[in-house]
């Protein structure tokens, strides 16, 4: 997080009245994960060595100077459903009443999987991953972590001749390198392929054509879940029927059918965001995750992350954000609401970290992620990292007059930096949002109370347990508007 330097004069604003609106949403119940969700988020699993198409790896255990959790709920802490609220601004469509529906089988089957208003001004298809040659993305293999050089066993079955297999993407790109093996806290292989093609087959094809993809009785799909079923272990009969996903999902790239599917529709499933951001975090942060603990204790330099559910929330159904908007996180640590914000919305997503290996792993991540979205055939919004204290940054300073939204996680802010942060919003434009952990209007009388009472209206609410790497627990945060 950012730490400030020195303070800037307030100018004390002339009594009156504050009013806080709140609203406290009623908890939903708990919904089932379905079997095909992605893995939470870095590979950590209590297996053996074999296949098993119903494991599932967490994130690392947080590092995190906050309360800890538990690492059996933070397991499903990414797996979450978010359901989103109607937009009502006019740059949004609704797939339910849009002309060009009719007979079109894929945005209809698009509406049932995300029932959701998009943003019609959204355009999801990256030109550069059709084009005539094949790409080549500068991508962090699976292979390049997790494989025999590494130390990693083979599955149970595999042969050495067998280890070796790659997957192809919903794009003109090469495809990606994984190995057949398994390891604790690593990138679990076949977890990750069924996901990918349980993905590519819900966002990028119509009925029909995700048929043999992902059938519950006869699929590319079903036929690796019962390979590597432990009555099975059949290696050759998973590496048959992935080669023949690849070549019928290559098919469909060269005929130009993913390109045209991706063109009729204006947002990414949420479950499709999550997966593309766990292998940017994977691939990134989790190798060098230790890197995080090191951090002066008691500054505002303490490091902690808004999960995926979480910032679909606030992003996408309360701020209900637009591709054509700016979004700053002050204090963006290893940038992952930053980069989400960018893929998720499509807008420009700008965030300020002064943490040295937190800005060095937001760097890793954000290069990752461009080549990433490139391989899955996606355009994401502009991503501009800045490093320093972003109270003095040029460049933050100057988006802040265009930011519509603005995260700042001042959960372990000190009051001095808080304080100081108000004087900030004097410059934000009419209607812009904040998002904070601790409220910027407190009921103590003094004159920075005074200011930030004149220019905030704030609106009070809970995220759900399972939402902050930091607890398991539920927990408070607030949205204020620039009056």
């Amino acid at each position: 997080m950012g730490l400030f330097g020195q303070k800037s004069k307030l100018k004390t604003a002339p009594p009156t009245v504050r009013v806080e609106k709140v609203v406290v949403p009623s908890k939903p119940r708990p919904r089932p994960v379905p079997s095909s969700s992605v893995r939470a988020s870095s590979t950590k699993a209590s297996l053996s060595t074999k296949l098993s198409p119903n494991s599932r790896a967490p994130r690392p255990k947080s590092i995190s100077p906050y309360p800890s959790s538990s690492d059996e709920l933070r397991l499903d802490r990414k797996r979450k459903a978010v359901t989103s609220t109607p937009r009502d601004s006019p740059v949004f469509g609704n797939d339910t009443d849009s002309e060009d529906d009719d007979g079109d089988p894929f945005r209809k089957r698009m509406r049932r999987s995300d029932g959701r208003l998009v943003d019609v001004n959204r355009k999801l298809r990256h030109k550069k991953a059709f084009g005539d040659g094949v790409r080549k993305p500068n991508i962090v293999h699976a292979a390049d972590l997790v494989s025999r050089a590494t130390k990693c066993p083979p599955i149970s079955g595999a042969k050495d001749d067998e280890i070796a297999i790659e997957v192809q993407y919903p794009s003109r790109c090469s495809r990606e390198r994984y190995e057949l093996v398994w390891q604790k806290d690593k990138i679990d292989a076949v977890k990750d392929i069924l996901a990918i093609i349980d993905n590519v087959a819900e966002t990028y094809l119509t009925d029909a054509d995700s048929k043999v993809f992902i059938d519950h009785n006869m699929s590319f799909k079903r036929q690796m879940e019962r390979a590597i079923s432990e009555k099975y272990r059949d290696v050759s009969a998973f590496r048959a029927a992935l080669d023949s996903y690849n070549t019928k999902l290559l098919e469909l790239v060269e005929c130009g059918t993913v390109a045209r599917n991706l063109d009729r529709i204006h947002h990414l499933p949420s479950k499709l965001v999550s997966l593309i951001l766990t292998q940017v975090y994977d691939r990134t942060v989790a190798p060098k995750v230790e890197m995080l603990t090191k951090y002066d204790a008691g500054s505002d330099n303490v490091y902690g992350e808004l999960l995926h559910p979480f910032v679909t929330k606030i992003l996408v159904e309360q701020t209900k954000m637009t591709s054509d908007q700016v979004f700053i996180d002050l204090g963006s640590g290893v940038g992952n609401v930053v980069i989400q914000a960018a893929l998720e919305i499509g807008c420009r997503s700008y965030g300020c970290e002064m943490m040295e290996n937190a800005y060095t792993l937001a760097e890793a991540q954000e290069k990752e992620f461009r080549s990433r979205c490139m391989l899955w055939g996606v355009a994401p919004g502009r991503v501009h990292l800045e490093k320093g204290d972003f109270r003095t940054n040029t460049k933050i300073l100057e988006k802040l007059k265009e930011a519509d939204v603005i995260l700042v996680n001042n959960k372990a802010f000190t009051a001095t930096l808080n304080d100081a942060l108000i004087n900030m919003f004097l410059d934000l434009k009419k209607g812009c949002k904040i998002i904070s952990l601790k409220s910027f209007v407190y009921e103590n009388k003094t004159a920075i109370n005074d200011v930030a009472t004149s220019i905030l209206d704030v609106e009070y609410f809970r995220y759900h347990e399972g939402w902050v790497s930091w607890a398991a627990s539920d927990g408070e945060y607030y949205i204020s508007t620039k009056k």
